[in-house]
């Protein structure tokens, strides 16, 4: 019987935001749904997170933005991810984020987006059922 790892998840706040609390309730309830978390800090460039989640050998990246500035930050994760063939690494997005931002969040790669109010039940069940182990 093949014993499969823990999902390895990173909860990074890109930008200049310095709100964490969301972040770090949502890093928290990803560690009580038997996730293995890391947890980047505030402050942090596209570049930082992406080398992080690289050496971390995270399967899924969750990104917070409460500052307004998801549309650059959220794709330019994603391309730097693809550029340093690391585009297997889910990435999911956070925050306030408008409506109509999301399809185009969507269309440049993340694969979800929750916004305040979403029940950390149905967030940790989208992950366990659209994350799995990268090999």
């Amino acid at each position: 019987m093949k014993h499969e790892r823990k999902l390895r998840v990173m909860v990074a706040k890109p930008g200049l935001d310095g709100h964490d609390r969301g972040a770090r309730i949502i890093a928290r309830a990803y560690r009580d749904a038997g996730f293995e978390v890391v947890y980047t800090g505030l402050h942090q460039t596209p570049e930082e997170i992406v080398e992080a989640a690289i050496q971390e050998d995270v399967d899924m990246l969750g990104l917070s933005s409460l500052a307004g500035a998801h549309m650059y930050l959220f794709p330019r994760v994603i391309e730097l991810l693809k550029d340093k063939g690391a585009e297997d690494i889910v990435v999911c997005g956070g925050g306030i984020i408008p409506d109509e931002d999301i399809p185009r969040l969507k269309d440049a790669g993340v694969r979800e987006i929750f916004t305040p109010g979403t029940p950390l039940d149905e967030i940790t069940a989208w992950v366990k059922e659209h994350v799995h182990p990268r090999d």
